[in-house]
C-alpha cells in the first residue's frame, strides 16, 4: 500500500512537470519581442476550453490583466484579441492592407472555397456586387418579399391552442423561408431531405476540425456532400426545363446581364449555401429571442402590436404585407436591433494577417488571427445607458443606428448585405405571430447566450388565438365586404356616379373604421 501511494505521488508529480514543462514551451515559443501581452495556454489546443466555458468572462479577465488588445491560442490558431473600438474600426475598414477574412477552418471547409466570406480581394468585390443585386431593395420588393409574406402567414396558421417549443419553429422557419426565395417551386420537395442535412452543416461549422467518427466536424462534411448532390441535381433540373422562374436560383444562373459576374456551378452552389447559412442563425434567434423579450415585456409588446394593428386595419384579412408596410414599421425595427444587441447574436468578426503588421504598437505575425471581439460594445452604457435593460426606444433616435460602434450587422467592408432582407423576414414573421396570438412561456428552460445563443432544452410556449384581434380581423372583412358590395351593385346598375360612389365609400369606411380604431389592443 505505501508503495503504490509513492508511485501515485511520483506519477502525480511527473504529470505535473510535464504539464508545466509544456505550458512553458509553448509560453516560449510565441514570446517574441513586440508581441502584445497575453497567454497562448496549452500546445495545439491553447486557450479554447477556457474560452467556451468561461465565454464572456474569459474575456473580460484577459483585458482586466492585459488591456484591450492581448494576445491568445483559440479555436486552433494564434490570436490577438481587440476589445478596442478605434482599433476594431481600422481592422474592419482596412481589408486588403495585410488582412482578409480569417474564418474557422471548419466555417471554410464546410461552407466551401467559394463562398463569399472566404474570397477576398477582386473576387470578392464581383462576388457581394451579384450577391447585393440579388437582394435589393427592388429585387426584395418584386420577388422575394411576396414569397416571404406567402410563406409566413401560412407558416404560423395553425398554431392555435399548442405547445410549441418556438426556438425549433424559428430555425424551420429561417431555413424553409430562404430556401422558398431560393428555389421557389422545388422548395416543398427538396426540403425534407434538405434540412436535417443543413442543420448538421451548421453545427460542423462551429466545430473543431477533427475528422473523426462521430464529431460535429465529420457530420457536417458529410451532410455539404449530400447537400451538394441535391443543388447539382437542381440546377441540371432548372437547365433542362423550359419554364420561366423568378427566385434567387434563377438570378444566379442567369446569363443575360452582361455587366454581371457569371457564377459557376460550384460558385452557385457556394452562394446559395452561404444565403442559407447566413440567414438561418441571424433570422431564426432574432426571432425567437424577439419572442421571448416582448413576453418578458407586456407594454413594448403592445406598443408593438398597435403599431401592426394600424398596418392591418387598412388591410383586407387576406392582405399581404408589401414593401411600403415595412417603412412604418419603426419600432418593429427597434425592436429587432435591440433584440439583437442584447442577445448578442454575433460576438465578433475573424480577420487573418497576411504579412507581419503593427497595430497598436505591437507586432501582429504573418498567420495570426484578429478576433475583432464586439460583444462588450453592446453593454457599453456610454453608447448605450441601463445596458442591460430591454428597450427599443433607445433605437428610435436613427442616430444610433447610424453611428461607427454599431457592428450589430458586421461592419467595414464586409457588412451584412442581407441586413435589409432579414429584417423584412423577421417583422413579416412578428406581424403575423402578434396579430394573430397571445402566448405564455412554460417550463421555465435556460438560455445560453455563448457561444452561440440557444435554449439547450427548448423554449416551449402555450399559444392561443387572441379572440380580441381575431373579432377585429372579422369586423375588418365584414367592412372591405361590404364596400366590395356597394361597389359591385354601383357598377352593375350605373346609376351612382363616381363621386357619388367615393362620398358613400367613405362614410361607410368611417363608420366601419370608427369602431374598431377605439378598441383597446
Amino acid at each position: 500500500m505505501a508503495l503504490f501511494m509513492v508511485v501515485l505521488v511520483l506519477v502525480f508529480i511527473l504529470a505535473l512537470s510535464i504539464c508545466t514543462a509544456l505550458l512553458r514551451w509553448n509560453e516560449l515559443k510565441f514570446s517574441k519581442k513586440g508581441l502584445p501581452p497575453g497567454t497562448m495556454g496549452w500546445p495545439i489546443f491553447g486557450e479554447t476550453t477556457e474560452f467556451l466555458k468561461q465565454g464572456p468572462n474569459f474575456m473580460k479577465n484577459q483585458r482586466a490583466r492585459y488591456g484591450s488588445f492581448f494576445k491568445s491560442h483559440i479555436l486552433g490558431c494564434p490570436t490577438a484579441v481587440s476589445m478596442d473600438p478605434e482599433l476594431n474600426r481600422y481592422i474592419l475598414m482596412n481589408e486588403a492592407k495585410g488582412l482578409v477574412p480569417g474564418y474557422p477552418q471548419s466555417m471554410l471547409d464546410i461552407l466551401g472555397k467559394c463562398n463569399i466570406a472566404a474570397v477576398h480581394g477582386s473576387t470578392h468585390k464581383q462576388m457581394r456586387g451579384a450577391l447585393l443585386a440579388l437582394i435589393s431593395p427592388t429585387m426584395i420588393k418584386q420577388q422575394l418579399l411576396p414569397k416571404i409574406d406567402e410563406f409566413m402567414r401560412n407558416f404560423v396558421s395553425d398554431w392555435d391552442n399548442k405547445i410549441i417549443d418556438i426556438q425549433e419553429k424559428t430555425k424551420q422557419m429561417a431555413f424553409l423561408s430562404s430556401l422558398k426565395q431560393i428555389a421557389s417551386v422545388e422548395s416543398t420537395s427538396i426540403a425534407q431531405e434538405f434540412m436535417p442535412e443543413f442543420f448538421k452543416l451548421v453545427l460542423g461549422t462551429l466545430s473543431l476540425p477533427i475528422d473523426l467518427p462521430g464529431t460535429n466536424y465529420r457530420r457536417g462534411l458529410k451532410a455539404r456532400k449530400i447537400i451538394l448532390t441535391i443543388l447539382k441535381q437542381l440546377i441540371e433540373k432548372r437547365r433542362g426545363c423550359q419554364e420561366s422562374h423568378k427566385d434567387m436560383l434563377a438570378y444566379l444562373m442567369s446569363k443575360d446581364d452582361n455587366n454581371r459576374y457569371k457564377l459557376s456551378d460550384d460558385e452557385i452552389i457556394d452562394q446559395i449555401i452561404t444565403i442559407l447559412y447566413s440567414g438561418y442563425e441571424t433570422v431564426s434567434t432574432t426571432s425567437m429571442m424577439a419572442v421571448k423579450y416582448l413576453h418578458d415585456h407586456p407594454s413594448i409588446l403592445e406598443e408593438l402590436r398597435k403599431e401592426h394593428m394600424a398596418i392591418r386595419e387598412k388591410k383586407r384579412p387576406e392582405d399581404p404585407i408589401e414593401w411600403n408596410d415595412l417603412k412604418p414599421m419603426k419600432f418593429t425595427r427597434a425592436v429587432i436591433f435591440e433584440t439583437s444587441r442584447l442577445a448578442t447574436i454575433v460576438n465578433g468578426v475573424l480577420r487573418k494577417t497576411t504579412e507581419e503588421m503593427e497595430l497598436n504598437g505591437f507586432v501582429v505575425p504573418k498567420g495570426w488571427r484578429i478576433y475583432v471581439y464586439t460583444r462588450e460594445i453592446n453593454y457599453d452604457p456610454f453608447i448605450y445607458p441601463d445596458p442591460l435593460a430591454f428597450n427599443p426606444w433607445r433605437w428610435m433616435d436613427k442616430s444610433l443606428e447610424s453611428q461607427s460602434n454599431f457592428l450589430i450587422f458586421g461592419g467595414g467592408t464586409r457588412q451584412c448585405p442581407g441586413k435589409e432582407l432579414g429584417i423584412a423576414e423577421i417583422s413579416t414573421f412578428l406581424h403575423y405571430f402578434i396579430t394573430r396570438y397571445r402566448w405564455e412561456e412554460i417550463g421555465g428552460e435556460k438560455l445560453m447566450k455563448f457561444p452561440r445563443v440557444e435554449a439547450p432544452n427548448g423554449l416551449h410556449i402555450r399559444i392561443r388565438l387572441d379572440t380580441l384581434v381575431d373579432g377585429t380581423m372579422a369586423e375588418l372583412g365584414s367592412s372591405f365586404e361590404k364596400l366590395d358590395m356597394v361597389r359591385n351593385y354601383a357598377m352593375s346598375v350605373r346609376v351612382v356616379g363616381t363621386a357619388d360612389l367615393d362620398s358613400e365609400s367613405n362614410g361607410l369606411n368611417n363608420c366601419e373604421f370608427s369602431e374598431i380604431e377605439s378598441l383597446e389592443i
